[in-house]
């Protein structure tokens, strides 16, 4: 099995897998499911994401397309290029007192080759060159779920391992049949998060690289580290979310190169401990690359700042009614129910709308009603799993369950409320990148589970109706997409209350 990856290599892998059996756990260890070379894997997921959204190919511009392309002048020719890096995403000036403030001049730009190459506003090329990205994007998700599942080690040639075969193509075909990404493929305007998503990859993929020549993470290329910080604010000139992978790089710097405990080290930090130089933060040069990360991380949101200019951006109560509440806990409560409902499209994608404004999601009021069991059971789930990350024994499942959580809650963090008002009050596009984090963890659960099952198989073959389930569901979805009438009407059973509806 070694062999189908690199036969050259064989004695050398074999040695590599022996030691790091030794030292760690391995995931695949009890799980039964496919094991493939890894251009293989990468076909399976290409294929398969492919599939799940070909459907939507022909579909018509819809909702957001028509403010976002046809009515955007950006995307015309008579349009000076230079006007798309002083325009917000629907075409206003950035200046003005009703734009957005959605800056993504390098979406825009692909939207403007698009209408140029086909001669004018045909949706197909639109939807095809927004499945290859997803299906671009899925392919990348085998590498960087073999990192996160598997750690970072290397070869005596420098080639990168893939200590998680199974895992990391498990978790690679659970993100690219959620059908929660419906949105970013079938709806034009979710090249944006499409965009934004791949840059977000590659510059984590980036700062790997930076880790190439050593196994322990003592030398590191500073070149690679620069690599990654502009692909990140690419991925922010995309969306904004982009430049949340500078903290999820520092995150994984800190638990997979650094090996920190993290628990252990805020013990030190307040107690004030004399051999914190000995957990390695200085001799490793993790302080130093944090610090790059942070600096490229300001210049860019203050440049961002800059260009957008001070003021916040408008939105109207109908968008975003909790933020408009005068009461704190009225906003905190509901603050909170959105973010379990987000959870919940994570777990079970099945009641999807395109637009969860305008009445849609009635207010809570009081500690009576009864939905305060969501807040109660998501902060029940996410305190159990933040404890374990921290204060588990097996230094495995921290590093897991920690990249898990810090790749299902950062990214989201720009669309929570907490630093500044959205225009939403949910949008399942904006999961797209959190739901990285939810595939390693439900890829995790799978291995505990197959650790302890007697019968494998059964456990398997419930994993794979599960990924069926998730690609009819995508076609469904997707055939939904295709026109204004039946997006509109697929949302009279999950949003009635909805005025637009």
């Amino acid at each position: 099995q070694i062999c189908n990856q690199h036969n050259a290599e064989a004695p050398n892998l074999e040695q590599v897998f022996h030691r790091m059996a030794q030292t760690e756990p391995n995931l695949d260890h009890d799980v039964s499911w496919f094991l493939l070379p890894s251009y293989w894997a990468k076909m399976i997921v290409a294929l398969i994401s492919f599939l799940c959204f070909a459907n939507s190919y022909d579909g018509d511009f819809v909702f957001d397309d028509s403010e976002a392309i046809i009515n955007n002048k950006d995307l015309r020719a008579e349009t000076p290029l230079g006007d798309l890096w002083h325009h917000d995403f629907w075409g206003s000036k950035l200046s003005s007192n009703t734009s957005h403030k959605s800056y993504r001049p390098l979406t825009v730009l692909t939207f403007r080759i698009n209408y140029l190459f086909a001669g004018g506003f045909y949706p197909v090329g639109f939807h095809v060159i927004n499945i290859i990205l997803h299906c671009t994007i899925s392919v990348l998700m085998v590498d960087v779920f073999s990192i996160l599942l598997g750690g970072l080690q290397f070869s005596n040639k420098g080639r990168r391992l893939n200590l998680a075969p199974k895992t990391s193509l498990l978790a690679a075909l659970l993100f690219a049949v959620h059908p929660v990404h419906t949105e970013c493929v079938a709806g034009i305007v979710g090249r944006a998060d499409l965009l934004c998503a791949l840059f977000f990859l590659l510059s984590f993929l980036g700062y790997c690289k930076a880790f190439r020549e050593s196994k322990e993470g003592h030398n590191f290329s500073i070149f690679w580290v620069l690599v990654s910080v502009i692909l990140g604010a690419v991925a922010m000139l995309c969306k904004e979310q982009g430049i949340t992978i500078l903290g999820l790089n520092a995150v994984f710097d800190a638990l997979v190169i650094n090996k920190l405990n993290i628990l252990e080290l805020i013990q030190k930090l307040l107690h004030k401990d004399k051999s914190l130089e000995n957990i390695g933060l200085l001799r490793k040069g993790l302080l130093f690359r944090i610090t790059l990360l942070m600096s490229g991380g300001a210049s860019i949101l203050y440049i961002r700042w800059r260009i957008m200019g001070t003021g916040p951006p408008a939105f109207t109560e109908v968008d975003n009614p909790a933020s408009f509440a005068d009461s704190l806990f009225v906003r905190a409560i509901n603050y909170n129910y959105y973010y379990s409902l987000n959870a919940w499209l994570l777990l079970c994608p099945w009641w999807l709308c395109f637009d969860w404004s305008m009445g849609c999601i009635p207010l809570i009021k009081s500690i009576s009603d009864w939905r305060i069991i969501a807040l109660a059971a998501l902060w029940f789930c996410l305190i159990g799993l933040i404890c374990q990350a921290l204060c588990s024994e097996d230094s495995h499942k921290r590093r897991i369950l920690t990249l898990g959580l810090g790749f299902l809650i950062i990214p989201f963090l720009p669309a929570s409320n907490l630093f500044f008002r959205v225009g939403f009050v949910i949008a399942e596009r904006v999961i797209y990148l959190p739901s990285i984090g939810y595939c390693i963890l439900f890829t995790y659960g799978f291995s505990l589970l197959s650790k302890q099952a007697k019968k494998k198989k059964i456990l398997a073959v419930a994993v794979l109706g599960i990924l069926l389930i998730n690609v009819m569901r995508c076609a469904l979805r997707s055939s939904q997409w295709r026109s204004e009438e039946q997006l509109f009407r697929s949302a009279l059973s999950v949003c009635p209350l909805n005025a637009k509806v």
